[in-house]
C-alpha cells in the first residue's frame, strides 16, 4: 500500500483519483489544487507517489515536478494529462516522470502505473 499525493485543479478529477486509488488499496494523505501547493504538501506528508495534472494555474505540473525532483531526487511522480499534451508530457518524462495517464483514466491504467512506478 503505497501514499498518495492527487494533484489536480479539477476537484471532480481529484474524487475520481482519490476514489480509484483508495479501492486500489493505496491511502491518499493529500489533495493539492495546484503545483505549488503539491510542492509544500510533499514536504509536509512525504508521500510514496504523487500523481500530477499538467494543466494548472499558479504551477503547471512540469514546474512542480521539477521542484518536487529538487527536493527529494527519488520523488516517485505520474502525470495526468488530456489529450494533445504530448509536448508537456515528453518535458515531463524528461524532468523525471515515471509515467503518465490520459483523462479520462480507468482503473486499470492507474493500477498499472501505480504498479509501475512504486
Amino acid at each position: 500500500m503505497a501514499r498518495i499525493l492527487v494533484t489536480d485543479d479539477a476537484a471532480f478529477m481529484r474524487m475520481q483519483l482519490k476514489d480509484i486509488v483508495t479501492k486500489l488499496g493505496h491511502e491518499v494523505v493529500g489533495e493539492a489544487e495546484n503545483g505549488q501547493v503539491a510542492v509544500e504538501m510533499y514536504q509536509e506528508v512525504k508521500p510514496d507517489l504523487v500523481t500530477m495534472d499538467i494543466t494548472m494555474p499558479e504551477m503547471n505540473g512540469v514546474e512542480a515536478l521539477k521542484e518536487i525532483k529538487k527536493l527529494d531526487a527519488d520523488a516517485k511522480v505520474i502525470m495526468c494529462s488530456a489529450m494533445g499534451q504530448q509536448g508537456m508530457v515528453v518535458e515531463a518524462i524528461q524532468a523525471g516522470a515515471k509515467d503518465f495517464i490520459v483523462k479520462p483514466f480507468t482503473a486499470d491504467r492507474i493500477n498499472e502505473a501505480l504498479s509501475k512506478a512504486l
